[in-house]
């Protein structure tokens, strides 16, 4: 039904945007607006519908796994509550998201405007152990580490909005910030436009139209699965609009024109093949980094490594900064699991890498708008130079794919369903996958918040199902910041896989230093 729906009366549009308009109003008129106006009389809900995909992340929550994104941010000179709650209330609330509340139905779940809102209840104080001169005292590092990993798997309160920041007053001469947000609020794309304007000088969000607060609920099918693949084909083939205009036209006659439908015959095979991986993934290699994972986490995070030093070895190698990166990754869990016995020879372990699919200066919208990208990492090759190009050669066939937007559309779907099914389908990463990997280029000069400057920043995602690694990559300030979170039966002590990172990149720097450049 839904096809006949959304192919009908395309016949004969000349570029692929009215392509896309015609498939979206007939979506919006006959399938997605009568449902959710049906939804919504009969339940008598006031609000705002969540999407189908953030509600597939607000079910996601499990003992092992809560589905918070998590941030540090360590700041000097110090920050006083009351400035911070002051900044809060003066950027952070012209975002209508962080107001409301999530009341959940039959049908899903919808946005309220919570009328007992405090500002105290979501901007707190937090403290650390009190120094003493005990030998085995945990460093002031060490300490805010610990109470992240506790904070990582404490559950927001569901009858409020769902985040919260924690302020350090005191903390290495200066102050420190933990900010917990649920993911069904918005991605980490969208939080580093929202961190951006809650810094000084910041761009504030543009004003929300009522256009913009309804078009959810009725259009999420469109919005999901439509518009991003058309935007994405067209994109990905370099097509002038009337190609993707004919491929539309076969969907709904599908005996005639496919002779000429090169383009649509491409599509077709991109996506049937990049199907056919997603589904067929084999399960990953067994490593210590794998298995059933407990209920508390540990965190760890290095010193950051300059970014000039990362962009000369990537030109030298002909490598982008990502492949050298990832490399230097794949390089510390590798020295990690070979510290701890394990034979790693020739292994490899699967990292699911979010991938964005929205125009940045739609970021503000918040919502997620990702997919993933399985990506996997060669923690067997010892050489760090093979090693780099290994990944290089790896993501480079990552190009064009098409599974971060079925990954997206198995989300959309997952949001449909009962939470026994949606755990079932979702386990399907879980069982193909050790880590949760981010890398985001953060901005390239230090920010002020509150007129204190941010010295560091970081944050992870969070991981679903059985998977007990994130790991987070984050440029900033003309350096590079690594972080590690994981399940503490899987992997207790993280600060060691932190520590092997920087001799990783620095023995990837000495080859490439080393290497025969004057000959061909």
């Amino acid at each position: 039904m839904v096809t006949r729906v959304v192919t009908q009366n395309v016949v004969g549009v000349k570029t692929a945007g009215q392509a896309v308009q015609a498939v979206r109003q007939q979506v919006a008129r006959k399938v997605a607006k009568p449902l959710a106006r049906a939804v919504r009389g009969t339940l008598g809900l006031t609000g705002e519908r969540m999407s189908r995909v953030d509600t597939a992340w607000l079910h996601m929550d499990s003992p092992s796994n809560l589905m918070m994104i998590v941030g540090v941010w360590s700041l000097k000179p110090g920050l006083s509550l009351q400035a911070l709650r002051e900044r809060v209330e003066q950027r952070l609330m012209l975002y209508p998201r962080f107001r409301q509340r999530v009341v959940e139905d039959a049908a899903g779940a919808t946005w309220v405007t919570d009328s007992n809102f405090d500002i105290k209840r979501h901007v707190v104080v937090e403290k650390l152990p009190a120094k003493t001169s005990a030998k085995n005292q945990p460093s002031e590092q060490q300490a805010l580490q610990q109470r992240v990993a506790e904070l990582a798997m404490q559950p927001l309160d569901r009858k409020c909005p769902l985040w919260q920041f924690h302020l350090v007053e005191d903390y290495q001469g200066g102050s420190a910030l933990v900010v917990r947000i649920h993911h069904c609020i918005a991605d980490g794309i969208a939080l580093i436009s929202v961190t951006l304007s809650l810094v000084d000088g910041g761009t504030l969000p543009p004003a929300r139209r009522k256009k913009d607060a309804a078009a959810n609920p009725e259009d999420w099918i469109a919005d999901t699965l439509i518009k991003p693949f058309t935007g994405l084909a067209v994109k990905a083939l370099d097509a002038t609009g009337t190609g993707m205009a004919r491929s539309l036209e076969m969907l709904s006659t599908p005996g005639k024109g496919w002779s000429g439908g090169v383009d649509m015959a491409k599509i077709a095979y991109q996506l049937a093949s990049d199907s056919a991986a997603l589904a067929l993934m084999p399960d990953d290699s067994p490593t210590r980094l794998k298995g059933k994972p407990g209920i508390s986490k540990c965190v760890a995070w290095c010193e950051p490594i300059p970014l000039d030093e990362v962009k000369a070895i990537g030109v030298a190698l002909n490598c982008s900064i990502n492949d050298v990166l990832l490399a230097c990754v794949a390089g510390a869990i590798g020295h990690y699991l070979r510290q701890h016995g394990d034979d790693v020879d020739g292994q490899e372990i699967r990292a699911m890498v979010p991938v964005n699919l929205r125009p940045l200066d739609q970021a503000w919208k918040l919502g997620n708008r990702f997919g993933l990208a399985p990506l996997v990492l060669p923690v067997g090759i010892a050489n760090p130079i093979a090693r780099t190009y290994e990944v290089r050669r790896r993501m480079r066939q990552m190009k064009g794919s098409y599974q971060p937007l079925l990954a997206f559309g198995l989300l959309a779907v997952a949001g449909l369903l009962v939470k026994p099914a949606q755990d079932a389908l979702l386990s399907l990463f879980g069982r193909k996958t050790t880590a949760v990997m981010t890398n985001v280029p953060g901005p390239r000069e230090k920010l002020k918040f509150c007129g204190s400057q941010v010295e560091q920043m970081m944050f992870w995602v969070p991981q679903s199902g059985d998977v007990g690694l994130g790991v987070s990559i984050l440029s900033y300030g003309g350096g590079v910041q690594f972080g590690v979170i994981t399940d503490s039966t899987l992997c207790p002590q993280p600060q060691k896989i932190i520590d092997a990172f920087e001799p990783e990149f620095t023995k990837l720097a000495w080859l490439t230093l080393m290497m025969p450049w004057g000959e061909s």
